[in-house]
């Protein structure tokens, strides 16, 4: 069985930054096969991963989803959408040396998507047994859980800055896992670029308020900052880099 992890939060607080990091860190201990789902909209996973993406899932369903209206369909006269979508997933799923990965790209527009959505999360259920981890990073949404599109997850990191405006939301993200009744073993709580590494005591205060699990704090780190000013895969950090031992102590909290 694989163990699927989700990373989620608000924009703009290291939450890819994270996820990527996690799948390089498993990556290094060879805990593969690994399987990264950039589930973001938003996202830039493969940045942070250094990989070159080209059909996302969200590019695929709106081809099926569209056959129909559309004047030049790209489906041949003689395939069905289910078989069509068989062909075309192995062009999405992007195979590197020590993981896969695939993008979900854009969320879908009018008309109904039921039919087309069944169909991808028959896929990703086929496809999930082969891989001992899967490391979904989301929106704040949810959505692709949410909706079940993508397979049961076994723990939900909710990644903060340090602000008090940050744990309030996701407080609310963990609200939302219990209002839609995922089954999640675990939900914890992952504060980055703290000063120092260190919390406030209202931020901590904040955190019991909002009924959170805290899991850890990772320092800011400014060289995680001039990797992406220089455009450089975030994967590619130094072994000592303090985001990076910071993580690997949190992991193991969780026996990764």
């Amino acid at each position: 069985m694989s163990y699927t992890i989700a990373v989620a939060g608000k924009g703009g607080v290291g939450k890819t930054t994270i996820c990527g990091l996690i799948i390089d860190h498993l990556c290094k201990k060879k805990e593969g096969p690994v399987l990264a789902v950039d589930a973001d909209a938003n996202s830039n996973l493969n940045e942070v991963l250094g990989v070159e993406v080209g059909m996302t899932l969200g590019d695929l369903r709106e081809e099926v989803a569209k056959a129909d209206i559309v004047k030049d369909s790209p489906i041949p006269a003689s395939m069905s959408k289910q078989d069509y979508l068989n062909y075309k997933f192995n062009d999405v799923l992007i195979e590197e040396d020590d993981f896969d990965m695939l993008v979900m790209g854009r969320t879908q527009g009018s008309g109904c998507y039921c039919f087309v959505n069944g169909l991808l999360q028959a896929q990703l259920s086929r496809i999930s047994g082969g891989y001992r981890y899967i490391v979904v990073d989301n929106e704040a949404g949810m959505e692709h859980i949410s909706r079940g599109i993508l397979p049961k997850v076994d723990v939900i990191l909710l990644v903060s800055d340090c602000s008090r405006r940050g744990i309030q939301a996701v407080g609310r993200i963990a609200q939302l896992v219990k209002e839609v009744q995922m089954d999640v073993k675990k939900v914890q709580l992952i504060v980055n670029r703290a000063p120092e590494g260190e919390l406030d005591p209202a931020i901590r205060q904040e955190i019991e308020k909002q009924g959170l699990d805290l899991l850890g704090v990772l320092p800011a780190d400014d060289l995680v900052y001039r990797y992406d000013l220089e455009g450089k895969p975030t994967v590619e950090l130094p072994a000592d880099a303090p985001i990076r031992q910071a993580l690997a102590g949190l992991l193991k909290k969780l026996d990764l």
